[in-house]
């Protein structure tokens, strides 16, 4: 029985999955296709995608550096690109810090007070872990909603933090507006 309901709540999950990017990609794509994502960054500015997916070498993931950051420039061919320094160091960059085997401390370089955590999980895949209104959830995408400011102080209006409740395998999302 309890395999049962937890395969109906993996099914659930999946379908959530597709409803919430099926809405996403009205207004921009939605990265597809790479199983070692999880999650990406969009921004009101254009369509170009960060993606922050795994970082596997010879099988396993690399400890010192976990998390691999690019670019998809939808804006552009659609071609991947690596992030430049000053992007990695300022805006879209990640500080890891080791908790153990199969758990990071995640922090944003441009908000170092937000944490999040990289976990295997009980379907034995690793997730970043957040809290999204309120609920511990499986993080799948955040937008920027940008207005004015300049390259190196954008003013931002909102983020809009999306997910899935760990517990239920809902959607779960949450708009919180620039102080």
């Amino acid at each position: 029985m309890k395999r049962l309901l937890n395969a109906l709540l993996f099914c659930f999950f999946l379908l959530n999955i597709a409803y919430v990017h099926a809405q996403d990609s009205l207004k921009f794509p939605v990265p597809r296709g790479n199983s070692k994502q999880l999650f990406f960054l969009q921004r009101s500015q254009n369509t170009n995608t960060v993606v922050y997916e795994l970082n596997i070498k010879n099988g396993t993931l690399d400890s010192i550096a976990p998390v691999h950051i690019f670019w998809i420039c939808y804006a552009e061919k659609s071609q991947k690109e690596e992030l430049t320094s000053l992007q990695r160091q300022h805006a879209y960059g990640l500080t890891t810090t080791y908790i153990s085997k199969d758990h990071y401390e995640l922090r944003f370089v441009a908000n170092k007070k937000h944490v999040m955590q990289l976990m295997r999980g009980p379907d034995r895949l690793f997730h970043v872990y957040d809290q999204v209104n309120g609920k511990q959830a499986i993080l799948s995408s955040i937008y920027l909603q940008l207005k004015g400011g300049s390259l190196f102080s954008p003013h931002i209006e909102y983020v809009m933090t999306k997910g899935f409740d760990v517990v239920t395998g809902a959607a779960v999302v949450e708009k919180t507006s620039s102080m």
